[in-house]
């Protein structure tokens, strides 16, 4: 259990606030994008596949996941971080609203969650033909 309030989207880039008030968990995913996440407040853990142990990160910390890559991840009661995304965002969309589907069927979230990077989509393709003229 996570919120997250989205900065900025495009199909190659995203920034978002990520954080939990509550101790939480899970898959980091597997995509076709490199995300970089910095800690700003609480602890983050992550467990890469192919090891036996986790590394543990603190305020100031920056964590990347490569595109392809899959990791077991915890966040702390009070962790809030910032994440940027690059690659094709779309491929992290799926993962990300898998749960939202086919399990808590949340659709008023899943709808907000659309909503925004729909805005950020539209935001960017107005900027794109703006700085050609049209």
């Amino acid at each position: 259990m996570g919120s997250m309030c989205l900065l900025h989207a495009s199909l190659t880039e995203y920034v978002l606030l990520f954080g939990t008030a509550i101790d939480t968990g899970g898959h980091s995913g597997r995509y076709w994008a490199e995300i970089y996440d910095t800690i700003i407040s609480g602890t983050f853990r992550q467990w890469k596949e192919g090891t036996t142990r986790s590394e543990i990160y603190y305020p100031g910390d920056t964590i990347v996941h490569q595109a392809g890559e899959a990791t077991s991840v915890q966040w702390s009661a009070g962790t809030w971080m910032v994440e940027y995304g690059r690659g094709f965002v779309p491929s992290t969309l799926a993962f990300a609203l898998a749960d939202t589907l086919f399990s808590t069927q949340d659709f008023i979230t899943l709808f907000y969650t659309l909503r925004a990077y729909t805005k950020g989509l539209l935001l960017e393709v107005n900027a794109f033909f703006s700085t050609l003229g049209c």
